[in-house]
């Protein structure tokens, strides 16, 4: 009795000491996984620059961009003459020779538009898309989803092992940030302040803010249709909620700050 008494004891105070080497192990661990997270969120505005320029390069290394000559270059080049900066962020403009429909600017102040969105869109409209994704970026809301896939993403690991400097990242990495700055996901709230935001950006530039309503009111003229463009605007479109509310709100701005409606064919 005694000796299966004593075998029970050393049972329990086996178990004891492994559940308490387990615990520490996983205390260790978890501290690290912390600090890994401490260093990625205290990341400066420096190393944020150089993690979103190395994104914005390699995107621009691997998809067809436009040269200054083509057609398409120099339409957007035209649209945008004067702006080079939006609160003080220097502004870059290029065109992606592509057939999604969609634009996107990044934190840095590049801007990029897909060929197949100008060949959608009128000039107005074009300027109010432009207006609206520079409004993510003077909200910082571009910024903010950028250093959350730096921290949730592909690229997490190698960001913290560095404790925030710029790690060199692999093309995987890489493709992985790039598709988070083409396709950031906002929350209404952000689409919002975007559109305001946007809308000041275009008047202070001296462009019709009624483009911002005018790009709404395209892509929802073709919601249910069909056709590939249509679908491939979908997913553009999927991104932008409550977009009938967000036509009569810039309808209302509009009509009160007494700009007058361009033409619809204005190309």
């Amino acid at each position: 009795m005694k000796n299966q008494l004593l075998k029970t004891l050393l049972v329990i105070a086996f178990i004891g000491c492994a559940n308490a080497c387990f615990a520490q192990f996983n205390l260790k661990k978890a501290i690290g996984g912390a600090t890994k997270a401490v260093q990625a969120m205290t990341l400066t505005d420096e190393q944020m620059a150089a993690y979103v320029k190395e994104s914005v390069d390699w995107m621009d290394k691997n998809n067809p961009v436009l040269p200054a000559d083509d057609p398409y270059t120099i339409r957007l080049n035209k649209l945008v003459d004067g702006i080079t900066e939006a609160d003080g962020i220097p502004l870059n403009f290029k065109v992606y020779n592509v057939i999604d429909v969609n634009a996107f600017a990044c934190p840095d102040g590049s801007v990029r538009v897909f060929a197949a969105l100008m060949d959608l869109m009128n000039d107005d409209e074009l300027m109010g898309v432009i207006g609206h994704e520079i409004g993510h970026v003077l909200k910082r809301h571009s910024k903010n989803a950028f250093k959350t896939q730096l921290l949730t993403g592909a690229a997490k690991d190698a960001v913290a092992s560095t404790g925030g400097t710029a790690a060199a990242l692999t093309e995987s990495q890489l493709g992985s940030l790039g598709e988070s700055l083409i396709n950031a996901k906002y929350s209404q709230k952000q689409e919002s302040e975007a559109d305001d935001c946007g809308y000041d950006f275009l008047v202070k530039n001296g462009r019709n803010p009624w483009g911002i309503v005018m790009s709404f009111e395209k892509l929802q003229s073709l919601e249910g249709n069909s056709s590939q463009k249509a679908s491939a605007v979908s997913k553009m479109f999927s991104s932008h909620p409550e977009t009938k509310a967000r036509i009569e709100k810039m309808t209302k701005r509009c009509n009160k700050d007494g700009f007058q409606r361009p033409a619809a064919d204005n190309k």
